[in-house]
């Protein structure tokens, strides 16, 4: 198993064993949706469904926030409420009101709810005690921020930060686009996105290019800074760096990937893997940013 999307985060204050947290997990257990409920949050095996709630591999830990929620398209909410609110206009002679209205689509809610189908997804994370990093596999803020709310609910003793460094990420890929050049550890791949600073934030995106032409320098003269940058690092893991440091769309080279006999063995195998080399790959990339910002 290898992440595909990095949210990084510091965290200054963690002292809490496998076995320890296990326990917290497991008393915020994923429970399926009661009928009136529209979503369900809680703890999940990482690995198997008849495992732990902290999959544990030397100081890594790995854990796992499931979300139930229930599919109920507002289309067929809002189709019910129109057929109901005519129903009603020819009985009482009159058009209903907007409270009238309301109280129809939460009448029509309430019938629909226990019936509607649900599902499952799954928000996995990677906890390293000892380099202090925390790091949930999405590309989307909304969900490590939900993420992180389920965990201080569980665990009301840890802090983390979002990684900063004292070089923006933007300001870096843009003084490497404009050389044509980038530290040893990296090499530049075909894809970008440029953004203008002005008020219009004019934004070209380039896919499959090459990111020395003379074009890509006229729009950095002209005042635009990247915001996106495709890298490979080493040799060993491509991605997509982003502004705000999001580091997106991983893909592992070929010499990463080891065959194990078992599909448990190809699971811890791909874990110890990928953490040792993401832990080289962020010190690496704090590197090229000139360090961590003192106050992290």
């Amino acid at each position: 198993m290898w992440f595909k999307n990095l949210q990084v985060y510091r965290m200054t204050n963690w002292a809490m064993a496998p076995a320890a947290l296990e326990e917290r997990l497991s008393n915020h257990a994923l429970q399926k949706c009661l009928s009136m409920e529209m979503q369900s949050r809680g703890w999940v095996f990482p690995k198997d469904e008849n495992g732990k709630f902290v999959h544990a591999l030397g100081q890594d830990m790995l854990i796992t926030l499931g979300i139930e929620k229930k599919l109920l398209p507002a289309a067929v909410i809002n189709q019910l409420t129109k057929e109901r609110a005519s129903e009603i206009a020819r009985q009482q002679g009159f058009e209903p009101g907007r409270k009238q209205i309301k109280d129809i689509k939460e009448s029509v809610l309430v019938e629909l709810l226990p019936r509607a189908f649900a599902l499952r997804r799954k928000t996995n994370a990677w906890i390293d005690p000892v380099g202090g990093w925390f790091v949930i596999d999405t590309s989307s803020t909304g969900k490590a921020d939900e993420f992180i709310e389920v965990l201080f609910k569980t665990v009301d003793d840890v802090t983390l930060k979002p990684l900063k460094t004292n070089l923006s990420p933007a300001a870096a890929m843009t003084g490497w686009l404009s050389r044509n050049e980038v530290p040893a550890s990296f090499t530049i791949d075909r894809q970008c996105e440029l953004r203008g600073m002005d008020d219009e934030k004019a934004t070209v995106s380039y896919i499959r290019h090459d990111l020395g032409a003379k074009e890509i320098g006229g729009h950095i003269q002209t005042g635009k800074e990247a915001t996106k940058l495709a890298m490979t690092w080493r040799d060993k893991i491509s991605f997509i760096l982003h502004e705000n440091m999001q580091i997106k769309r991983i893909t592992p080279l070929d010499l990463l990937k080891e065959p194990a006999e078992t599909a448990e063995e190809q699971f811890d195998g791909d874990f110890t893997i990928m953490t040792g080399e993401f832990k080289q790959l962020l010190a690496d990339i704090i590197e090229v940013l000139n360090g961590e910002e003192s106050n992290h």
